[in-house]
């Protein structure tokens, strides 16, 4: 089984690096000022051009608006979009037909039923990604990237009409066990790869994606 891997909120060039080697197929650059991840468009300009043509690049936003993503796209070159907040499927339409790139939406989960949402938005994205959604008591929970996961036996024995990605919480230690649970052929991490937040280990991509290597 191949289980293609996308490391997000890259910042530095040793994080890319590292994902470029270990044969990661997509790295995210964070495009929201809350997250410790989050990067400026001329810093993430560096990294995208340093990545072009060795590695997918995936620009990770939140409920952004069109001047956000004009004066980002404007910068940096990119291959996907990820939108990550809380937009409409007809918002997400919006920007795939208006910037003519791929659209990759997360769907946050925590129970059977957030999943009733998936055939809405399998109509107009490129691929879904399926992450943790924070619980309500969670103080200062981020949209993504708060190291936690969800019950991957919900995903267990389900077909998706487009091509999906699971996140939340993996790290090396436990990605067998995910993608064993829930079929995954695609995974995202940031968290399980950071030494604190913000910060990833080199060390850890490569873990995280040698131990993919041998699924």
């Amino acid at each position: 089984m191949t289980v293609d891997c996308k490391i997000c909120g890259i910042r530095d060039p040793e994080a890319l690096r590292a994902a470029v080697q270990g044969r990661a197929r997509w790295v995210g650059f964070v495009f929201f000022p809350r997250s410790p991840r989050s990067l400026t468009p001329e810093q993430a300009a560096v990294l995208s051009a340093e990545a072009a043509g060795r590695v997918e690049r995936v620009g990770l936003f939140v409920d952004p608006d069109d001047a956000l993503l004009d004066a980002t796209l404007g910068r940096v070159d990119l291959d996907m979009l990820q939108l990550h907040g809380s937009e409409t499927p007809r918002r997400v339409a919006e920007i795939r037909a208006r910037w003519g790139l791929p659209v990759m939406k997360a769907i946050k989960i925590a129970r059977a039923e957030d999943l009733a949402v998936v055939p809405d938005y399998a109509e107009v994205v490129d691929c879904i990604l399926f992450d943790a959604k924070a619980p309500k008591e969670m103080v200062d929970a981020l949209p993504g990237g708060n190291a936690l996961s969800f019950d991957w036996r919900l995903l267990a024995g389900r077909s998706w009409p487009k091509p999906w990605m699971l996140s939340g919480g993996l790290n090396p230690e436990n990605l067998t066990e995910a993608v064993n649970l829930t079929g995954a052929d695609a995974v995202d991490v940031s968290s399980g790869v950071e030494v604190r937040p913000g910060v990833k280990d080199p060390a850890r991509i490569a873990a995280f994606l040698s131990a993919a290597g041998e699924l």
